[in-house]
């Protein structure tokens, strides 16, 4: 079976926040790293090259054989956005997103390109019922 690439690796997170080329997304990057210690109460961890972690839980698939480490909360600085992780589907959350502001989707991803896009306060509401839902779903 091929390594899984959710494995922990040793990398800082501050070290590869730091690197993000973009002085504005690195700044949004340091600000979502408080957000997310603030509300997870996690310590952040690195996943793959870019994703950083707070928490995590043990999936085990029912169609497959495959288990694997997910994460309750995660974003990460890429190249062309900021990507916030939602553990659950997103429809869950359409009050929130219908007054969110700039951003785009996909199925667990909340796409935007600066903190200044989005109403911060509903980015927090929307982190914090999130993190708080998959922990639930997923504790003991």
């Amino acid at each position: 079976m091929a390594e899984l690439k959710t494995l922990k690796n040793n990398a800082s997170v501050i070290d590869f926040i730091n690197s993000v080329d973009d002085e504005q997304k690195r700044k949004d990057a340091h600000e979502l790293l408080k957000i997310f210690e603030d509300i997870t109460k996690e310590k952040a961890t690195m996943r793959w090259a870019s994703i950083i972690w707070f928490g995590e839980y043990h999936y085990k698939s029912e169609r497959s054989r495959q288990e694997w480490d997910r994460p309750l909360a995660a974003f990460s600085p890429r190249k062309t956005s900021l990507t916030v992780y939602i553990m659950m589907e997103l429809d869950n959350y359409s009050a929130i997103l219908e007054k969110l502001w700039k951003y785009k989707t996909s199925k667990g991803c909340l796409y935007f390109k600066r903190l200044s896009d989005v109403d911060l306060e509903l980015l927090k509401k929307l982190i914090k019922v999130s993190f708080l839902n998959a922990k639930k779903r997923h504790s003991g």
